[in-house]
């Protein structure tokens, strides 16, 4: 319990430095900032591998699963790659949340940042329910996997562009239950108007992208369930791969369209893992085949989306 509330110190930490130091007045976040900071939350997440092997290799945490500090390295590091490739899906539906909102540039952060730490509680509630269910019944990984592999074909043949967070029942049932307003008063989640206290479109924003990340977990979690069932393991993977979630959206959310295989590569992941599920009791898939082919399938997306030009843009053959 000692390494969970150290983990969890250091997470509460960072949150802290982050909203109270370098982000205390609003601001536009530019390219180059989210880049520093995205480099930065994957530098932490990676170096924080020597901190499983050490952890593994001396013995400093419960082992249910009985790994190795090698395994235990490997396994933490393809968790944190399926985590960090599906919340890619997670910044262009969040794109989508603000544009609907007229939510400014300035004040996205700050939603996200209440955000990150609502997904935070939710999540690992998720993720104790899971690791406990897989635990006391084994047969729960095949519905875990064929889960996943029908989110996979819904992901291939379905479109996220209708996606309008004002039709959403999550909105039209919030504005039943409580009054909101359409007016920003700067970074406010609630104002008063004519003695009423309403929300503003920041905590609306703030309400659909909580419970639209809920949804992508119902994904996610199973995905790193099938990697590994160590807890610990699985997160501080996912935890990490959240904490980087912000400032990767402000790096890739006005370059969406360029990477636009990338929806393809998440597919191909996720059938992989489904598939990994549904036959782990009888075939085991070394964990450099499993990084390897996560680290192929999001490589092969970048590249054909820099390599292959859109329809629009197809160089036209030369008029005679």
């Amino acid at each position: 319990m000692i390494v969970w509330g150290l983990f969890l110190v250091a997470i509460v930490f960072f949150l802290t430095l982050d909203l109270g130091v370098f982000n205390r007045n609003p601001h536009i976040i530019k390219p180059k900032e989210a880049a520093i900071w995205t480099s930065i939350w994957v530098s932490l997440a990676l170096l924080f591998s020597g901190v499983i092997y050490w952890m593994f290799d001396n013995e400093l945490i419960a082992n249910p699963t009985q790994l190795t500090a090698h395994n235990a390295v490997l396994k933490y590091i393809t968790g944190y790659l399926i985590e960090l490739s599906l919340s890619i899906d997670n910044v262009f539906v969040i794109a989508v949340i603000f544009s609907a909102f007229s939510i400014p540039q300035k004040y996205q952060h700050r939603v996200l940042f209440w955000g990150i730490l609502g997904a935070i509680v939710f999540r690992a509630i998720m993720i104790f329910f899971g690791v406990a269910l897989i635990n006391k019944f084994d047969w729960i990984i095949y519905i875990f996997g064929v889960f996943l592999l029908f989110t996979a074909y819904k992901m291939a043949t379905h479109s996220g562009a209708d996606f309008n967070p004002k039709n959403s029942i999550v909105f039209k049932y919030l504005k039943k239950i409580y009054p909101i307003t359409y007016k920003i008063d700067g970074q406010k989640f609630f104002i008063r108007r004519m003695g009423i206290k309403a929300a503003t479109p920041l905590f609306v924003a703030l309400v659909v992208i909580e419970l639209t990340d809920i949804l992508f977990a119902m994904d996610s979690i199973p995905a790193i369930l099938a990697i590994t069932a160590d807890p610990f393991i699985v997160f501080s993977s996912n935890i990490l791969a959240i904490l980087g979630l912000r400032s990767m959206y402000f790096l890739i959310s006005g370059m969406l369209d360029k990477f636009r295989f990338i929806n393809y590569s998440l597919v191909v992941i996720l059938a992989f893992v489904g598939v990994k599920m549904i036959i782990s009791h009888h075939v085991e898939i070394p964990e450099w085949l499993s990084l390897g082919l996560i680290f192929t399938a999001l490589a092969g997306g970048i590249i054909a989306s820099l390599a292959i030009p859109p329809k629009s843009e197809a160089p036209k053959d030369p008029v005679d």
